[in-house]
């Protein structure tokens, strides 16, 4: 059933909320949470067709909240609330009401999500894109007890990292961080079937993608290891080395679908690592409500941290360069330094895209 108000209010959107529910025999009782979205027309769809899918997992009251301020004058000027509500079938297991919000009612958008908000049950809100940078200080975001964000929308997608650091509020999480969840277990099942005493790491993906740092940050801080930052071209995280005396423990997924895990005196294993949808995210960061202190000490941690890539190319610029010092101690006219000075591309290929940014 889909409803639209035009110039409507909140008390409004409830009453007629209510005759629908009724008109369609069924109720709020079984909902469990509500979430807002805070989008643009361009994004709507997109979020809103994630919501509904994670609402099967999760019934709950959704709330997109679309600001136009308008680009005229005269549209600036208007202040008018139009409404749209679904429920039943074309709302998932729960409600979906579109709130459009026009003219100076864009800077007032709590007061009209504040009535419509599901009583006795938790607020979760999500950003989509251009999130607020302190969301916990955001009109919207002070109603919840949980924050989402997505730093892959941002333009400087690394940098944003820095920005969520430096927000950071108990409830705050990124889908960067859910992306990595799968790879987190796998690598923690690796190391609970053999426990080995990791040397090193090295984390392998695309650049500008904030999954793969959060990876090299989290592996950072739970092993205490030196981890390297490798760039491929994806999709996505290519690979994860943890390197032990006995040898790599290596999960490979270079087509983004089936990973391989590898580990020392073991055959090779295939596991599921697949990319998985922004429904699939969302409903699993419904899924907790309380605050995320591994992910608050993963994105706190400075992403300086990672190391330059140890990949093939640059070992084997590493060998050339103890070469020439080896040379330079027999001919003391040319120095090692001067050598090493005539290696640039290979020295720059290892380089971290995104490190400036950061």
């Amino acid at each position: 059933m889909k409803i639209d108000l035009t110039n409507t209010t909140s008390s409004k959107i409830n009453a007629t909320l209510m005759e629908a529910r009724r008109a369609s025999g069924s109720g709020a009782a079984g909902m469990v949470l509500t979430l807002v979205i805070v989008t643009d027309e361009g994004s709507a769809y997109d979020a809103l067709k994630a919501a509904n899918d994670a609402s099967r997992e999760h019934p709950m009251r959704t709330l997109a909240v679309i600001k136009r301020a308008g680009r005229s004058p005269r549209a600036r000027a208007e202040t008018r609330l139009d409404a749209e509500i679904l429920v039943g079938s074309d709302a998932g297991s729960g409600e979906t009401v579109v709130l459009r919000m026009h003219g100076e009612l864009v800077a007032h958008a709590q007061s009209v999500v504040l009535p419509l908000l599901l009583p006795d049950a938790p607020v979760v809100v999500w950003w989509p894109d251009n999130a607020p940078l302190h969301p916990a200080q955001d009109p919207l975001g002070s109603l919840a007890q949980r924050r989402i964000t997505d730093a892959v929308t941002a333009e400087s997608p690394v940098g944003q990292l820095a920005q969520r650091a430096q927000s950071y509020t108990p409830g705050d999480t990124d889908l960067a961080w859910s992306r990595i969840t799968g790879w987190r277990s796998m690598l923690a099942a690796a190391l609970d079937q053999r426990p080995s005493r990791i040397v090193s790491a090295a984390v392998e993906g695309e650049s500008y993608n904030p999954s793969v740092e959060l990876l090299g940050l989290w592996l950072t801080n739970r092993l205490d290891v030196p981890v390297d930052r490798v760039v491929t071209a994806g999709p996505g995280i290519t690979a994860v080395r943890l390197r032990t005396k006995d040898g790599d423990i290596t999960l490979d997924r270079p087509d983004g679908l089936m990973g391989t895990l590898s580990m020392p005196g073991s055959p090779d294993r295939q596991v599921a690592l697949k990319r998985r949808e922004t429904s699939e995210l969302i409903a699993e960061e419904l899924r907790r409500l309380d605050p995320d202190d591994i992910y608050a000490t993963a994105v706190r941690t400075p992403v300086e941290q990672l190391h330059e890539p140890a990949n093939a190319e640059t070992a084997a610029a590493g060998r050339v360069a103890a070469a020439v010092a080896e040379a330079a101690a027999t001919a003391p006219e040319r120095s090692a330094a001067e050598d090493a000075g005539k290696q640039p591309a290979k020295k720059a290929a290892g380089k971290r895209a995104g490190k400036e940014s950061a």
